[in-house]
């Protein structure tokens, strides 16, 4: 569908800004079997690195129906292309530290806000709309014509699995970081662990108490301060809360013959490593990886971790 022509621009300069420059140097990730490895010993000294200068990206909007439209940014190019859907909190501006690196590795790096997010239209909130269809749009509006390496934070994850499965044709593989994912409450052991995990006052907490490790927090004040930021610049009106095209059971999401690779974060209270091992019982093929003092949002509070492992994990499966 029709888009507004794109520009030309820095992109997320408001990020960097507000970080001051900063973020949290990088841990190192392990094995989900394994305990975190690579937590700074007795003495060392964390110093937070500089938000990296933004590769060129066009820009635009594109019409997903409703009076829906959505932006997205689009480093172009004819690497194999990658597409980084946010968590609930954020919006597609949530991804500075990712956007150069992966561009800088040839690769096509795509973004976007869903919609009611950052710099998108909602449309009606009576029509939410099928974000996994959504995809789809903006997919063909960018003429994007091999398949596409999914990277989900969170939320995101909800639809890239509900994308998978609807059109499988046009995914090379899919990256899970920080998602409970959003299964069927049919399936109970799952729904109940996750009732443990999160009971009615979970949601009373801050964003950032509920997202980000203890230790970014106390660490990496700057940084702390620019994610908050984000997130309340994410949401441009009411919640949207997008449909997905079929429930997902663990029957479904076992049918997946994609490359996998999950993740979390040792302190991500959404999803704990023993939440990781419950769903990489049910995706045979799975890598896993646990980030050391991350919580829910690993690529912004250990970039330098996340990039090398989906990286390295997106160079392992491009044909």
């Amino acid at each position: 569908m029709a888009g507004t022509s794109p520009t030309r621009r820095t992109m997320f300069a408001a990020a960097a800004a507000a970080a001051g420059g900063a973020a949290w140097l990088p841990g190192t990730a392990a094995a989900a079997g394994s305990p975190p490895v690579g937590v700074p010993g007795r003495g060392a000294v964390w110093t937070p690195a500089a938000m990296p200068a933004q590769a060129p990206a066009a820009e635009g909007w594109v019409d997903v129906g409703g009076g829906a439209r959505l932006w997205y940014w689009d480093t172009g190019g004819t690497g194999a292309p990658v597409v980084f859907l946010h968590s609930g909190s954020q919006s597609g501006a949530g991804w500075g530290y990712q956007q150069p690196a992966f561009a800088a590795a040839g690769l096509r790096a795509i973004g976007y806000s869903r919609r009611g997010c950052f710099r998108s239209e909602g449309g009606s909130a009576q029509d939410p709309g099928v974000a996994c269809e959504d995809l789809n749009l903006l997919l063909e509006h960018l003429r994007v014509g091999r398949p596409v390496h999914l990277v989900a934070l969170a939320l995101g994850a909800f639809y890239a699995l509900d994308f998978v499965l609807a059109y499988p044709q046009k995914v090379r593989s899919l990256t899970i970081a920080c998602s409970y994912l959003g299964i069927d409450n049919s399936e109970r052991e799952y729904a109940e662990a996750n009732d443990r995990l999160r009971p009615r006052e979970f949601n009373a907490l801050p964003v950032e108490v509920r997202e980000l490790h203890p230790s970014y927090r106390a660490g990496n004040a700057a940084g702390t301060a620019a994610w908050v930021a984000l997130s309340k610049q994410s949401r441009t009106g009411a919640r949207i809360d997008q449909l997905r095209s079929a429930p997902l059971t663990w029957a479904r999401v076992e049918s997946i013959r994609h490359p996998v690779l999950l993740m979390t974060g040792d302190g991500d209270l959404y999803t704990p490593p023993a939440l990781l091992r419950m769903q990489s019982a049910h995706i045979a093929q799975a890598e896993t990886l646990i980030v050391a003092e991350a919580g829910h949002a690993p690529n912004w509070e250990q970039p330098e971790v996340f990039n090398q492992a989906v990286l390295g994990f997106i160079r392992r499966h491009t044909a």
